[in-house]
């Protein structure tokens, strides 16, 4: 079994330097927060009934986030369109954010060409490509990140900058503290996960250990489901693990009825609970009836506790532990966590063929 305590593993498998990026996280957070605080917004895009976010996978996911957060504080709707084209919906009082990393993702560029017909205001985050150059042609504010990472490790990038422009549309209160709590609960946590820290100590490491060979199930609640999306995309493109994700309650209408069969899932599954302990006594206590049953049906399992005061903090800590976790997954799975062959392979496949327009 390799031995996530040996440097020289990182040398060996993380050719890329996805390390250099979690080592990063803390400090890209604070930069992108105060990058969005400078960045100004027309004034009559406060005007609006309704905001879509367009986006497709790492780019997208803290558009997720945002959308669970603001569904607490928000009588705005807020939609977030992973797909070509766009909701019928989307009309003159729609805000519509454009999120792509690299600018050229092919699903969000269709939607995105599709809603300049439309009378939406709109907004792009983007680091270049396609979407830059429609969006400048267009005379539509672009947010622009000026950091290089694959797009999953750039989520800094994509979910702070949401934060402050929710907050500039008075979609969110102000989070500067929650944001200051975060980045230190951050630097905190990145004493404890990186790869310095020994195993013994090291629960990002730990996580890793008890996953491999497994199947990573993730169960999240309240502001906590989106996390376990993410961490299932993490383990997905990182570690080239299987890995699903569910959200209470949803879960307990439906899941914990196939915890019979086949039988011989239970050697491979493995369920993670990430839980904070500020969620409503009724999502905690499906909590400890989903363990019975768990239990009962003889399947590991195990609760991942947020850490921070603020729903912000717990939200970016426990992401920050499902990065690590997968990366050392990957280390133990003796794979590169850059490398994305087989999405690659798909975009590929598809570049003979015409986007759609529509």
């Amino acid at each position: 079994m390799v031995d996530l305590d040996n440097p020289s593993i990182y040398r060996e498998f993380d050719k890329s330097g996805m390390l250099n990026h979690l080592h990063a996280f803390p400090e890209q957070c604070q930069k992108a927060w105060e990058k969005v605080l400078s960045f100004d917004l027309p004034r009559e895009y406060t005007e609006i009934s309704n905001v879509v976010i367009l986006g497709m996978g790492g780019s997208a996911i803290g558009a997720d986030i945002v959308r669970r957060l603001a569904l607490a504080e928000s009588e705005v709707p807020v939609w977030v369109h992973r797909d070509y084209g766009l909701p019928a919906f989307v009309d003159g009082s729609t805000l519509l954010i454009a999120s792509s990393y690299s600018g050229n993702t092919e699903e969000t560029l269709s939607a995105f060409s599709a809603s300049l017909k439309t009378q939406a205001k709109k907004l792009v985050i983007t680091s270049g490509g396609k979407l830059k150059h429609l969006a400048d042609n267009e005379g539509i504010p672009v947010f622009t990140v000026d950091y290089r990472a694959p797009p999953r490790a750039a989520f800094p990038h994509s979910f702070v900058p949401l934060v402050g422009i929710f907050h500039k549309l008075g979609l969110l209160e102000d989070k500067s503290a929650d944001l200051e709590e975060a980045v230190d609960l951050l630097k905190e946590l990145s004493r404890d996960f990186t790869e310095t820290r020994p195993l013994a100590s090291n629960p990002a490491k730990q996580l890793a250990a008890r996953l491999r060979e497994r199947v990573p199930v993730i169960y999240g609640a309240e502001t906590l489901s989106e996390v376990a999306s993410r961490w299932k995309e993490q383990f997905n493109e990182n570690s080239k693990s299987w890995a699903f994700f569910e959200s209470f309650p949803e879960l307990n209408h439906n899941a914990v009825a196939g915890y019979e069969f086949p039988r011989e899932a239970k050697e491979r599954i493995f369920v993670l609970m990430l839980r904070s302990l500020s969620f409503s006594s009724r999502s905690l206590h499906r909590y400890e009836a989903t363990a019975e049953l768990l239990t009962k049906a003889g399947i590991p399992y195990e609760f991942v506790e947020a850490r921070g005061e603020s729903a912000l903090a717990q939200v970016m800590g426990l992401v920050l532990l499902g990065d690590y976790s997968s990366f050392y997954l990957a280390m133990l799975n003796e794979v590169d966590p850059t490398s994305i062959d087989a999405i690659d392979f798909v975009k590929q496949y598809l570049a003979g063929s015409a986007v759609p327009s529509d």
